[in-house]
């Protein structure tokens, strides 16, 4: 929980998770995303506990700060910040973290506590706790908001082919003009967008998908399987063709971009380790024309 609301999903395997992680970096997949309140920081200190088995300058490692108000009444306090800190570099068991994000947008009804905020992770920066410095929120409208201010080197933002304002809102052209690389969070829209549900679905207590009221909706869960089905019949070529089809819409037109996937197995790894390829943009105005015509008739 963070800030009373759920941030992570039920059964979790912490052996499989590890599993995953050595099989990712055997694949190559070694941009590592976590933030310090999932799982309460259960989920750095899994990443902290692979350090013997995978070479940690391997991996760039990214997490978040943002959500854990602690005792202060508001998010961002600068002591707050510097404690989570501290406290996701031991539970990483690093001395650096290569990107440190702001996890969301809200410093206040005027924008208060950026600028203290900022202070502090600069101060990572100068002092070489931290490599790089991010910004991330669910509106792609707030991160334009504050980019200039904080001036990123990364934004991390909800993006699918469901949910998509990157271009919309501008900040698609403010990260092409500052040369910004994007991380796109919930490109599967939490699994919704695989077609793999037959009926609506309620998930175990504290489940972060119980938030999201696509998972009960049954015209919705239909209208998933049968894009499922479209997108296994054009790329039926592909040994995932349902994944390459959502994932790769998103990246078709961008060199700098990444999305983020939830990999908590060997065989999601597995899966994920076969979306490389470019998909041309003919196919990734298909998907995207397909998912927009899905969202206007439910």
């Amino acid at each position: 929980m963070a800030g009373g609301l759920p941030v992570g999903w039920t059964g979790h395997d912490d052996d499989l998770a590890r599993n995953a992680l050595i099989d990712a970096h055997e694949a190559g997949i070694t941009h590592w995303d976590t933030a310090d309140v999932y799982g309460d920081g259960r989920a750095e200190r899994l990443i902290g506990s692979m350090w013997g088995e995978v070479p940690r300058d391997d991996i760039f490692l990214a997490t978040k700060v943002g959500w854990d108000p602690g005792p202060y009444g508001h998010y961002y306090h600068p002591q707050q910040i510097r404690a989570q800190f501290q406290r996701s570099l031991a539970n990483l068991a690093v001395d650096y973290v290569d990107l440190y994000y702001l996890h969301h947008c809200d410093f206040g009804p005027e924008g208060e506590y950026l600028d203290d905020a900022l202070e502090v992770v600069r101060g990572f920066r100068d002092e070489g706790a931290v490599r790089f410095i991010g910004l991330s929120d669910w509106d792609c409208s707030r991160v334009l908001e504050y980019a200039d201010t904080v001036n990123p080197d990364a934004v991390q933002i909800y993006r699918n082919v469901v949910d998509d304002s990157f271009e919309s809102s501008g900040l698609r052209a403010w990260t092409d003009k500052h040369d910004v690389g994007a991380a796109f969070f919930s490109p599967l829209r939490h699994g919704l967008l695989l077609g793999k549900y037959d009926a609506p679905t309620t998930f175990g207590e504290g489940d972060f998908r119980n938030q999201v009221d696509e998972f009960r909706d049954a015209e919705v869960i239909r209208t998933m399987r049968r894009r499922r089905d479209e997108l296994q019949r054009r790329f039926g070529w592909h040994p995932e063709s349902v994944l390459y089809g959502v994932l790769g819409s998103l990246l078709a037109d961008s060199s700098r971009d990444c999305v983020l996937v939830g990999m908590r197995s060997p065989e999601q790894v597995r899966a994920a380790a076969t979306v490389s390829e470019l998909m041309p943009l003919d196919d990734a105005r298909w998907v995207r024309k397909l998912y927009r015509e899905s969202t206007s008739a439910v």
